[in-house]
């Protein structure tokens, strides 16, 4: 029987194969087979895990994702919580330390988020700082690249509805030419 796919996995099949002896109609048939499917993600990932050699923990993710894209269970950018993920990422020309003190400032991010509530949720000596935005928390990396660059990698969590991932990929893409000082 040939399986229809509702949606491809973001990894092809020849490289599930290569890594794991297997490919996707086939991790599908045994996922599919597993009495325990229906406990959703983490379950399924476990399992795999637990189960088969081959597959390492970043591979049982892999693969439960590819599964759920393929049977329907998962849209792209959708999360195994059920809300969906929005991603943008540029270089540049701006002073990276600048940038990363006035995201942590409460008083200063209504300048860089005009017209938008936000709120600090993480420590100011995290990595990656998380701030509440819109319908979702966002998560900023500001990378020093040197000569007055930075990288600033946003994805934008939590976000309620598949719909939301277009808008906000807009929003990001109007605010980092925005903040860009070229």
């Amino acid at each position: 029987m040939t399986r229809t796919w509702a949606a491809d996995p973001e990894v092809d099949d020849a490289a599930v194969r290569s890594a794991t002896g297997r490919g996707w109609d086939e991790w599908c048939d045994i996922i599919d087979a597993w009495p325990g499917s229906a406990e959703g993600h983490t379950a399924v990932a476990r399992h795999l895990a637990d189960t088969y050699d081959e597959v390492t923990d970043w591979w049982a993710q892999g693969i439960t994702v590819g599964w759920e894209r393929i049977t329907g269970r998962r849209l792209r950018g959708q999360m195994s919580d059920g809300t969906f993920s929005a991603n943008k990422s540029k270089t540049l020309l701006t002073d990276a330390t600048g940038l990363r003190a006035m995201l942590l400032d409460d008083a200063a991010r209504p300048d860089l988020f005009p017209g938008v509530d936000t709120e600090l949720r993480s420590a100011p000596s995290a990595k990656a700082i998380r701030i509440a935005v819109g319908p979702g928390v966002a998560q900023l990396s500001v990378e020093d690249k040197g000569d007055g660059r930075a990288k600033i990698s946003i994805q934008h969590n939590k976000l309620p509805e598949a719909s939301d991932v277009a808008a906000w990929k807009s929003y990001w893409t109007a605010w980092l030419d925005a903040i860009d000082q070229d």
